[in-house]
């Protein structure tokens, strides 16, 4: 069974550059047919849903669905290593600012739109949501916990999905009818910053520190007694 994740414990590596980022989506896009591998928005948006588990997923079971998202075994002789090494570094970058609770830059990317008036917000951070929610379905731990703390942090992200992909979400679509449509990119991606780390409030609570030990006061001498 895995094992709860131990607080602020984790492998710290360089983060990615632009041309790791480009040579990761290179190599998913080799991925053969009919497999179905995560572009690297998506890659991120999973990951995230992976480090916001209660319990510690292993890299052996979270691995396979970034190269098929229903986890279809590579093909003998495709050599995936370099791509599940830069997998597995994004991985403890994420870990690392989940774990402190520290701003991190999803990969989302903006999209050249025909139409100026068009805000682009939704359909650039789709992806990454979805991403997001294929490892909720693979790894449905998290869902399992306080419902009522999960509405808002969720409504924050699936408001970026098709309604009628939120089946037997009442409560959640309901929250997210109240809320109000990003202003722009930047402020639909620090959402889903500021909704990851909320979500990891819940399942991966930061232990309260300890209190300090109460001052104990050392025995005097015994009080002076006069002799009669």
């Amino acid at each position: 069974m895995p094992t709860p994740l131990p607080p602020h414990r984790v492998n710290v590596t360089s983060p990615l550059g632009e041309h790791e980022i480009d040579e990761l989506q290179t190599l998913l896009d080799r991925v053969p047919a009919p497999l179905e591998p995560l572009d690297v928005s998506m890659l991120d948006g999973y990951l995230c849903g992976v480090l916001v588990q209660p319990v510690r997923v292993p890299a052996s079971r979270w691995l396979p669905h970034i190269t098929d998202a229903d986890a279809r075994a590579l093909p003998a002789g495709f050599d995936a290593s370099r791509l599940h090494a830069l997998a597995q570094r994004r991985h403890a970058e994420l870990n690392d600012a989940i774990a402190r609770r520290q701003w991190f830059d999803p990969w989302v990317f903006e999209l050249e739109s025909d139409d100026e008036d068009e805000p682009a917000a939704p359909d650039a951070v789709y992806p990454w949501v979805a991403g997001f929610a294929l490892a909720m379905e693979c790894f449905p731990e998290l869902m399992q916990r306080d419902a009522h703390a999960l509405t808002e942090p969720l409504a924050l992200l699936y408001r970026h999905l098709d309604p009628d992909d939120l089946e037997d979400a009442d409560e959640l679509l309901a929250e997210i009818d109240t809320l109000e449509p990003p202003e722009d990119l930047s402020a639909a991606v620090e959402e889903l910053v500021r909704a990851t780390l909320l979500l990891a409030d819940v399942g991966r609570p930061v232990p309260a520190a300890p209190k300090p030990a109460a001052k104990t006061r050392r025995p005097g001498p015994p009080p002076h007694r006069r002799r009669r």
